[in-house]
């Protein structure tokens, strides 16, 4: 297993880590991508441990905290091997105070998460949104108090626009505040959004990128194909609401190409869209799921090899989407390109 550091930060994390979204899976969402219970949930942690995977992914409104409190069980004994990462700020009840990121609220979902994950610290702690209601400053010295206080090691965001990042870290360093290390972001083959500017932001600021949806929302699984009906068993049947949007032209377009790529490595298709991620700028680690275990090893197959540059440059192609604005000149014209070459051609 390959580890880098997290972001601009000391702490070391596998390339590839677990998305506990299917432990004790409940509801339209999380009950559509499985229901692992303890039992399984301690195998698949166990095959986790034996490849290398020590990070382990979650949050408090994945199944209204069953899947930290599966993962809690879990990992029961062996707290010491593991790295834990959470997120918060998402309704977690209809009170007016059961969301977002005050100080009332984080400190209360930091408490509640401990007890759910039966342990007195998480390691990486994100804000799963931003809070447009809380003043910034209230929001990071109220996580600085948490590292402070030993409950956190590291904090981070999910699903920030570049700018709410950039006024965060400027908060940060005006008063000497704990500053993100971590943007859990979607990315894919099929969802190229973050290159625009948070991964040009990443790189600058030193934000590690946690990639959830890896694989689009389970449109590159291999079990869609161009000209086929989606299966009968797939996801997207009862979560389409919730994924993020492709063109089907994209979408096939890429298939294409990693089934082209499939027959020249001998690898399964899923195997090669994580592949090419873990290539990819600014990425620290790919949260891969899985409903069970032979998913799971299945998923493992991804590392221990590289894509050449010539599939890498294929790929890039087949899901190469035209810049919007204000990107497009420094795409096209050469005056723009010579003040500010951008990150991928």
């Amino acid at each position: 297993m390959e580890y880098r550091n997290l972001g601009n930060s000391g702490l070391k994390v596998p390339i590839l880590s677990f998305g506990a979204g299917t432990f004790g899976g409940t509801g339209q969402l999380f009950g559509a991508w499985g229901n692992t219970n303890i039992k399984e949930a301690a195998n698949i942690v166990d095959i986790c441990l034996e490849a290398g995977i020590n990070m382990f992914d979650t949050a408090d409104v994945y199944s209204n905290g069953a899947s930290e409190k599966v993962l809690g069980a879990a990992i029961a004994g062996r707290r010491d091997k593991i790295l834990i990462s959470t997120k918060s700020s998402l309704p977690m009840g209809d009170g007016a105070n059961d969301y977002g990121s005050s100080r009332l609220h984080l400190i209360k979902a930091v408490d509640d998460a401990l007890i759910r994950l039966g342990t007195d610290y998480i390691d990486l702690f994100q804000l799963h949104a931003f809070d447009a209601n809380t003043p910034v400053e209230e929001v990071l010295t109220t996580l600085d108090a948490i590292v402070k206080n030993g409950k956190v090691r590291y904090i981070g965001i999910s699903n920030f626009a570049g700018w709410q990042i950039m006024k965060s870290l400027s908060v940060s360093e005006k008063y000497g505040l704990q500053r993100y290390v971590a943007n859990q972001v979607y990315y894919s083959l099929i969802g190229r959004d973050y290159e625009w500017d948070l991964m040009p932001l990443g790189l600058d600021q030193g934000l590690g990128a946690m990639v959830w949806s890896p694989l689009g929302w389970g449109r590159l699984t291999g079990k869609i194909r161009r000209g086929v009906a989606l299966p009968a068993n797939s996801r997207l049947h009862d979560t389409v609401d919730f994924a993020p949007p492709v063109d089907d032209e994209l979408l096939y377009r890429v298939i294409d190409t990693l089934e082209e790529i499939a027959v020249e490595t001998e690898k399964t298709v899923p195997q090669i869209a994580l592949n090419w991620l873990t290539q990819r700028p600014s990425v620290s680690s790919v949260i891969i799921g899985a409903r069970n275990q032979e998913q799971l090893r299945q998923n493992l197959g991804a590392i221990g090899w590289k894509l050449n540059g010539e599939q890498m440059a294929k790929l890039d192609a087949a899901s190469k989407r035209e810049a919007p604005y204000p990107h497009f000149p420094y795409y096209r014209q050469d005056g723009f390109k010579m003040l500010n070459p951008p990150l991928f051609r």
